[in-house]
């Protein structure tokens, strides 16, 4: 198979709310734009994320539900500058405070509009057991 694009579809109730926090907070550019679809691409074009109305018609019969369960990992080059941006500067809610993981990770999350988990994340060295673990 040839793949040519891979994204996340975010489907919700909150189509343009959701457009609007993505791109502010994360720094999204509009490509399309319907009441009922948004398409979003990152400025360096390199990232595309979409959002639905849950209900559309273009979306199978029995699954549509808005989004849940859902964990959104955005990799940074400097997750503290990113957590005084987002959550003292911007004020969005704190889910998981600012933490070092042996396992290669500082992070903290917080949550999109539709409840959807997002983890910041700059990635660190590993310690202990978790060296040999990575190939």
């Amino acid at each position: 198979m040839q793949v040519n694009s891979f994204y996340p579809v975010l489907m919700t109730d909150r189509v343009s709310i959701s457009r609007d926090f993505y791109v502010q907070h994360f720094g999204f550019q509009v490509t399309f734009d319907a009441d009922w679809y948004v398409s979003l691409k990152s400025a360096d074009g390199r990232f595309e994320l979409a959002l639905l109305q849950h209900d559309h018609e273009t979306v199978v019969e029995g699954y549509r539900k808005p989004v849940q369960g859902l964990l959104l990992n955005f990799e940074v080059d400097n997750v503290d500058a990113e957590y005084a941006r987002l959550i003292q500067g911007a004020g969005l809610p704190l889910k998981r405070e600012l933490l070092t993981e042996d396992f290669g990770q500082r992070h903290f999350a917080t949550v999109d509009p539709n409840g959807v988990l997002i983890d910041v994340i700059q990635v660190i060295p590993p310690s202990g057991e978790y060296v040999a673990q990575y190939k």
